[in-house]
């Protein structure tokens, strides 16, 4: 190896090209750290060097890859776009550096600088997949779906054999009701490549929108088969499958799926399906009458929804989830006193007596059999405390509760009663409500509050 290129003892032309051997030896050797501190030492030497501009943001961005803490890489990705930056501007007709920078803007978040880079991209390289699956993706984290949908189209059919854009066209597809699309678009490129995993998983996610058990458990097995590790969460989803009506759904099936879908959480159930369970809970609990100052365990927290609407009534406020994401999320509200992760029912079972409020907003349609439920908050209240929950209503005289192809529970009016009653809890409220949308169709819900 040379010796370490100082500034000051080596002329400008020669230090920067011992920089660049350094540099390219630290990325050959798996160092991006390394090789970023070499190419960050030539543009000091010569800020006006597109190509040390270049390497920098390349070897930046390599670390970024490898890094696990996703504050380190928001940093990283900031500095990669930054060193893109400089680049493109020094040299605006190389269009790769162009899109490094527009996909360094996505990444730390800053989407509408994002979108309009990439924008100018797909003007000027129409026929680059590339270009087509970035502009896709930066347009879907900016909620427009439809938008997104084009240009993951455009992307599939310039690159019809690459795995990573047909997953991400088949998800578009699923969030915008089309999950036969997405299947009619895997099927084939799982037959061209039937040992990959991810292809397979992805169907059966689809044949479950579908309303296709049989379809998606044949397709979640193959994907299991593939994937001894289990990468793909597709156990979870297969044993989901298998319980049907006679079982809640899983633990991890519902903290994978609530991973997955932390980052667009807020924006999916506000924008798109009307969520409004936080907001007719807190409505009831001061129709009720309710003083401030109280202890308040939100149940299911998720992203923290539900804690913007009981703040005000709480002088102590916890939350839990199955889901880290979700917590990361509610921590980032700065809203609770304290989160954890973890099940809702072994939560309410660690204090007898503990709660003033227990709120769970949207979150029993991941239950079925509400005993344990109503029994752990009954032992979690003190005397006087509340239980203020919604849940998906299932007609009376039915079921007592029943697993819906949408993988949601739904519970009859009467069931609840009784089962709560049964809990030594007094219903003091229960009326139907709509918690949410289905593809612009009303879900029909049921509200409840109870008291020890």
């Amino acid at each position: 190896m040379p010796a370490d290129p100082s500034i000051g003892e080596t002329p400008p032309c020669a230090l920067i090209e011992a920089l660049f051997q350094r540099g390219y030896e630290r990325l050959y050797a798996a160092d991006p750290a390394g090789a970023a501190d070499a190419f960050r030492r030539a543009v000091a030497v010569d800020p006006a060097h597109g190509e040390a501009w270049a390497a920098l943001a390349d070897s930046l961005n390599d670390s970024t890859i490898d890094s696990t803490d996703d504050c380190c890489a928001a940093k990283d990705n900031g500095a990669t776009a930054n060193a893109y930056g400089h680049a493109a501007a020094l040299d605006p007709g190389s269009w790769m550096w162009c899109l490094g920078w527009a996909e360094a803007l996505r990444r730390c978040g800053e989407v509408a600088a994002a979108i309009a880079k990439f924008s100018d991209l797909a003007a000027e390289r129409p026929d680059s997949a590339q270009v087509r699956l970035g502009y896709a993706r930066a347009l879907s984290a900016d909620g427009q779906a439809d938008a997104a949908l084009t240009e993951y189209r455009e992307a599939v059919a310039l690159r019809p054999d690459d795995v990573e854009s047909a997953l991400e066209l088949a998800e578009a597809l699923s969030a915008s009701g089309d999950a036969l699309a997405a299947v009619e678009l895997l099927q084939p490129l799982s037959r061209r490549l039937p040992d990959d995993p991810t292809l397979h998983h992805a169907i059966g996610q689809a044949w479950i929108a579908l309303r296709e058990p049989e379809k998606a458990l044949t397709a979640l097995r193959r994907a299991r088969d593939l994937d001894p590790n289990d990468a793909l969460g597709s156990t979870a989803a297969i044993l989901a499958l298998e319980a049907g009506e006679g079982a809640d759904l899983s633990a991890a099936y519902v903290r994978a799926l609530f991973d997955r879908y932390a980052d667009r959480f807020d924006r999916d159930l506000l924008g798109k399906l009307g969520y409004a369970a936080p907001d007719l809970l807190k409505a009831a609990v001061d129709r009720l009458g309710a003083s401030a100052g109280l202890r308040v365990l939100d149940l299911g927290c998720g992203t923290g929804l539900a804690g913007v609407s009981f703040r005000p009534l709480a002088g102590f406020l916890a939350g839990v989830d199955l889901s880290p994401r979700m917590v990361d999320k509610a921590r980032d509200r700065a809203l609770y006193d304290r989160l954890s992760v973890g099940d809702v029912v072994a939560a309410l079972d660690e204090a007898a007596e503990a709660w003033d409020l227990l709120v769970a907003a949207d979150v029993l349609v991941y239950i079925g059999d509400l005993v344990p439920m109503f029994q752990a908050a009954a032992k979690a209240l003190v005397s006087g405390g509340r239980f203020a929950a919604t849940v998906e209503r299932a007609a009376d005289g039915e079921k007592d509760f029943a697993l819906g192809p949408t993988r949601r529970y739904a519970h009859a009016e009467g069931y609840v009663r009784v089962m709560a009653e049964a809990a030594g809890l007094t219903v003091r409220l229960m009326e139907p409500c709509t918690p949410r949308r289905e593809k612009g169709v009303a879900v029909p819900g049921l509200l409840f509050i109870v008291e020890r």
